[in-house]
């Protein structure tokens, strides 16, 4: 006989948010006998946030059976519903598809109508906004939001709601898509959603903010959804996804060894049973490799990325690109631009252009550069006028207006300041010194070089550091006899890299590091790495 003590405190930890405490307690109420079938969609609801993902269904599908025992049909269907989203979510079609289906039998099989027919309707809605048809999505989450009305279910009501937003970003009516998504996250933040429903929410909602550049919405929901998680700390669902956003906003605010520390992090949840998680850990982890130069490293986590079934773009891209792969880079991202749904179409855009301008595509930067001014219009994040000004601005410096890329550059630099993002501020320096070049005015051009190279040597952003000194000639340095290689030489020994370490950082062998520092020291008269460094403070270098 179960015994009363354990079921309480099944239900009592459970209410508190203690998910292993409730797995526990119902483990051991289970083995003392049978549990009732609320208890058991708990249980089985337990296990699944704590990441027991096979546990949870198991145990689910024993709630499903129980129900049917008692002759709650309704129940019955609305579990076998849930099993069916989660078995959805664990990439698992076939038998998500046999329990929908099984759950339309019981509800066609009840004589009173039910919310279950909304949860029905949902993986339909969700083919279409993952096949990129906003307007068939919002016609079915708008069904789903009739029967979430009709019976008065929070959970189906605030999940039809998140669809109806996201179909909307995606038409890109962006304005209206992310009010129904502050809507809905009202219903979150006051408690009036399930646990599993509400992470489902906060999840979706980021990655919309996401696809709408909404990088301030995006932080306060990151924020809410870390205090939601550190709330329940022994769960494993959604926090990987959560540490997944962290890593993304500490890459684009420059805080790279924190986006690494969260995107590990976002991959050890995954590996515990946050499956959602995957991408983004590997891809942020890519990101920030890529941007550092370690680009073996960066093709490893792209690779895990690709494995989850989603492309890791525009990363992968601009790889290819930083490697010097510049048509294969072209040919990545045309085929990704081309495939993509509108709002991960949008996404791409700043990426194509500057591709296409690397492979000398003017006209297909141009028309890039348009589409991306053309979504302007109808947003006001600061995050897409920054992405189109400077895309803008770097065109029409190929196309020889120097003088009308100076403005756009200039805009753009100072919204990616004010979003906090120094990469890309930086970038819009380097592009502004081109153009100051191009009219002639070197001393201009040489102080914009060198505050971008300031915040690319903090930032350890090692490849576009290259990119730079090779637009700097050393004979315009306060160098003397060094070459530019020979310069980032000495730049690196006083960092304090090992002869190892800067080879990896320049891409380079050992040896050849070795003779670069033989010849550093033969033409500054140096015997040593310390009077390297010396040398280096003494004359600007750093």
């Amino acid at each position: 006989m179960t015994s009363s003590t354990d079921l309480d405190r099944g239900r009592v930890s459970y209410a508190e948010h203690h998910w292993t405490d409730a797995f526990n307690a119902w483990t051991e109420a289970n083995q003392e006998g049978g549990l009732p079938a609320h208890d058991l969609e708990l249980f089985g609801t337990a296990a699944v946030l704590i990441g027991r993902n096979s546990d949870g269904i198991e145990t689910l599908t024993r709630a499903h059976e129980e129900f049917l025992r008692g002759g709650d049909v309704v129940n019955a269907a609305r579990c076998a519903a849930w099993i069916g989203l989660h078995l959805m979510d664990l990439r698992e079609p076939a038998q998500s598809a046999g329990w929908f289906a099984r759950a339309q039998r019981l509800a066609d099989k009840s004589s009173d109508p039910s919310p279950v027919e909304g949860f029905i309707l949902v993986p339909e809605a969700l083919s279409a906004l993952y096949s990129g048809d906003g307007a068939a999505a919002a016609q079915a989450f708008d069904r789903v939001a009739e029967f979430g009305e009709r019976f008065g279910d929070p959970d189906l009501s605030a999940l039809a709601r998140l669809g109806q937003g996201q179909s909307q970003i995606m038409l890109g009516r962006v304005n209206a898509g992310l009010a129904m998504l502050d809507e809905v996250m009202v219903a979150v933040t006051a408690g009036e959603i399930s646990p599993i429903p509400a992470g489902i929410i906060y999840c979706a909602v980021l990655q919309s903010c996401r696809l709408a550049f909404d990088v301030r919405r995006a932080q306060e929901w990151t924020v809410a959804l870390d205090r939601w998680c550190n709330d329940r700390p022994d769960m494993v669902a959604f926090s990987g996804q959560c540490q997944m956003h962290r890593a993304e906003l500490f890459c684009l605010h420059g805080a790279w060894t924190d986006a690494l520390v969260a995107a590990r992090v976002a991959e050890d949840r995954a590996q515990r049973g946050d499956l959602d998680a995957f991408f983004g850990a590997h891809y942020q982890q890519g990101e920030v490799q890529r941007l550092r130069g370690e680009f073996t490293a960066a093709l490893q986590s792209y690779a895990l990325a690709n494995q989850t079934g989603f492309e890791p773009q525009p990363g992968l891209a601009l790889l290819r690109l930083a490697e010097g792969e510049v048509k294969a880079a072209q040919s990545v991202i045309r085929r990704a631009v081309e495939g993509a749904d509108p709002a991960t179409r949008r996404r791409l855009l700043s990426a194509l252009v500057e591709i296409e301008l690397a492979a000398g595509d003017v006209v297909a930067a141009r028309a890039a550069a348009d589409e991306l001014t053309a979504f302007c219009t109808t947003v006001t994040m600061p995050m897409v006028h920054a992405l189109s000004e400077q895309a803008e601005g770097a065109v029409l410096l190929a196309e020889r207006d120097a003088r009308g890329a100076l403005g756009k550059l200039h805009r753009a630099r100072a919204l990616w300041l004010e979003l906090d993002a120094p990469y890309e501020a930086a970038r819009c320096r380097a592009l502004t010194a081109r153009a100051w070049r191009t009219l002639g005015d070197e001393e201009s051009a040489l102080m914009e070089f060198e505050a971008a190279r300031t915040v690319f040597v903090d930032l350890g952003a090692v490849p576009a550091i290259v990119e730079l000194d090779a637009l700097t000639p050393a004979a315009q340095t306060p160098a003397g006899p060094l070459t530019a290689r020979e310069i980032e030489v000495v730049r690196l020994i006083a960092a304090g890299l090992t002869n190892r370490g800067i080879a990896g950082e320049l891409f380079l062998s050992e040896k050849t590091v070795a003779r670069h520092i033989s010849n550093v020291f033969a033409k500054l008269g140096l015997s040593s790495r310390a009077a390297a460094t010396a040398y280096a403070y003494e004359h600007g270098l750093v």
